[in-house]
């Protein structure tokens, strides 16, 4: 059984999303809301939310198919950040020049997948 969450349109880079979920792919969804608990990224408190999202749609998709939801089973089994779109913005500068500010937003996507259902690739810690 696979769960899949998303978060768009999150204003945080996505370098620095990336560091973020660069730690929790491969690992148990239980172990991964730990780590991103007491991580110090900015960008953990969305992610956070997002596998927590990501656990809910597995038990509600469970309950659908009338099998057995254990919550320590899932592993994150891919996790992904793709660019969204770019804000313009502009700054006044000295001599009435105007520098441009990007404000960059993120796509985040986080699949779950119950512990028999991994591809072998997946299971390993960082395979991205």
């Amino acid at each position: 059984m696979e769960a899949k969450a998303k978060a768009r349109y999150l204003r945080v880079t996505p370098q620095k999303a990336r560091r973020v979920v660069d730690l929790i792919r491969g690992q148990q969804a239980t172990e991964a809301l730990a780590v991103l608990k007491f991580a110090e990224q900015s960008a953990s408190d969305p992610i956070y939310k997002l596998v927590a999202s990501g656990i809910a749609n597995a038990r509600i998709q469970a309950d659908k198919l009338g099998e057995a939801f254990d919550e320590n089973e899932l592993v994150i089994s891919e996790a992904f950040v793709d660019e969204g779109p770019t804000m313009k913005r502009f700054r006044p500068r000295a001599q009435g020049r105007a520098y441009r500010i990007n404000k960059r937003t993120s796509h985040i996507t986080v699949v779950l997948a119950s512990g028999d259902d991994v591809p072998a690739s997946a299971s390993r810690k960082g395979n991205r």
